[in-house]
């Protein structure tokens, strides 16, 4: 590792950024396009909805095989292979006819592409010296974290000047850019075919557990929660399965997933707080498109404009950290990313119909400085007290625990807004009645016994103030949780500044 050029250590970290952005890009950019493939398709809202959650799904499932397959064939190879299967089912999901083929090839998608992240993460740790990590997660952190970012303007483009199909399209390019780099300056591993059998006991409770969950967040508000015997049904089979799961990964002699890894102190910490960071990170990022477009009446194209800050806060962060974070304990570097990431959201739940540009792009700015000074730091904290032998392992698991928190945090984040629109809508229909005097006292198109037109103006109005409330609450609620997850960061101990690991 140490006689690598810089050159060499160049290539590797493009080869595995472009790999790993492309993956996380495909976790937003085709939320956009949902409108436009539901026409496509002919499909329900609940039917389309399955394009985003079977990707979710397959992914946090396939995530913890990677350190298994990785042994049997190779991380080199499991990469190549990885690559190849992302890029060929991204083809083919550009070219469904039916949603049946699409909700397929998406399954294939997010199968192959669950190996990305945690292969480059060990792959970057692996290529650079303990001394030089902070760089090497930084420059990986970029791409990883601002694929999301540009996710939903990148995808509302493509859309709106091409097709839907091109948000899939997209990835060809990049997945053979990546498979030739990998090719070509990758280095192969020891394969240890002999070590374990794969756990099928322990895969199959995961598929259960993960899979019930994702359904139970995806359907839960539309079906009143425990109201529903499927949500009942999708909760027991979600407990028992994430039990099976739990008791085979302590108790097994080659398990597929070794939680006795948690024994590490920073590592079961870390682990903790990239669930809270997918908790809070990707709802507001997935929901303030809507925001813009449908309260504020933005296009596609300024939205993006708009949201650009937020990327260009995290990139800065990265360097930022790239630069001073060798100097700097990181677990100031992730307190700094939890508060910033807690002021932008109660500054967002101060918001009112008329915020700004500037407010957006700010609040934004901020957000995005602190999602960035916490992943980086964070991947450093977790994994700097661990023996090299389990990276890839422990990878895998840490990025299937971020992949749960962030599915949780955009349900609840869609439930609460729900929740509360619909309540604040309640009471605010009850002050319209002709004996409200301040209501008399406006304009009188707006007045109640002024005729449908006027009727039709109010209920939109009182749908939009709603609306409106139900996002503060959003924001209020992730400033909230960002203060409270603070004190955790005194659990993680200090790494040593050159630990062997």
């Amino acid at each position: 590792m140490q006689d690598m050029s810089r050159a060499k250590r160049l290539a590797i970290t493009l080869t595995v950024m472009v790999a790993s952005s492309m993956y996380a890009l495909d976790w937003t950019i085709a939320a956009v396009a949902l409108p436009h493939m539901q026409g496509t398709f002919s499909a329900t809202q609940d039917q389309i909805s399955w394009v985003l959650t079977s990707y979710i799904v397959i992914s946090a499932i396939m995530l913890p095989t990677t350190a298994w397959l990785a042994e049997r064939i190779g991380r080199k190879e499991l990469f190549m292979v990885s690559i190849s299967g992302f890029t060929v089912s991204s083809a083919l999901c550009g070219g469904a006819e039916s949603l049946p083929a699409e909700i397929a090839y998406r399954l294939a998608q997010g199968g192959f592409g669950a190996f990305l992240i945690p292969l480059s993460q060990s792959i970057l740790l692996d290529n650079y010296p303990p001394s030089q990590h902070a760089k090497a997660m930084a420059m990986w952190g970029v791409g990883i974290m601002l694929a999301p970012v540009v996710g939903p303007s990148l995808g509302g483009y493509l859309t709106h000047e091409y097709t839907w199909r091109w948000v899939y399209y997209i990835n060809v390019p990049l997945g053979i850019l990546s498979l030739v780099g990998g090719i070509v300056f990758l280095q192969k591993t020891v394969r240890n075919t002999a070590r374990r059998g794969f756990d099928w006991l322990g895969f199959l409770a995961l598929a259960i557990g993960v899979g019930a969950l994702q359904t139970m967040l995806d359907r839960g508000e539309r079906l009143d929660w425990f109201d529903s015997g499927e949500i009942i049904i999708e909760f027991s089979l979600m407990a028992i399965g994430l039990y099976v799961f739990a008791v085979q990964g302590l108790t097994a002699k080659h398990p597929m997933v070794n939680l006795r890894l948690f024994r590490d102190r920073n590592y079961a910490i870390g682990v903790i707080f990239v669930f809270l960071y997918g908790l809070l990170s990707l709802a507001p990022l997935v929901m303030l498109p809507p925001f813009l477009q449908s309260l504020q009446g933005y296009p596609i194209t300024t939205i993006g404009v708009l949201m650009a800050p937020r990327g260009l806060g995290m990139m800065f962060a990265m360097i930022l950290f790239g630069r001073l974070g060798d100097r700097i304990d990181s677990r100031i570097w992730v307190t700094m990313g939890f508060v910033l990431l807690g002021t932008s959201s109660f500054a967002m739940s101060g918001w009112n119909l008329e915020v700004s540009g500037w407010q957006i792009s700010w609040t934004g700015w901020v957000q995005g400085m602190g999602a960035g000074f916490v992943i980086a730091p964070l991947g450093m904290l977790t994994f700097s007290t661990l023996d090299i032998r389990h990276r890839t392992e422990a990878s895998s698991i840490w990025n299937l625990i971020r992949s749960v928190g962030s599915a949780m945090g955009l349900a609840i984040a869609l439930a609460v807004l729900v929740r509360m629109s619909g309540t604040t809508r309640a009471g605010l229909s009850e002050f319209i009645n002709p004996y409200n005097k301040a209501l008399m006292s406006v304009d009188g198109a707006w007045l109640p016994n002024s005729g449908s037109g006027s009727l039709a103006l109010v209920e939109t109005e009182i749908a939009r103030q709603a609306a409106m409330i139900g996002y503060l609450d959003v924001f209020l609620l992730s400033a909230i949780a960002s203060v409270l997850v603070l004190p955790l960061i005194f659990l993680i101990k200090k790494p040593a500044q050159n630990a062997n690991h």
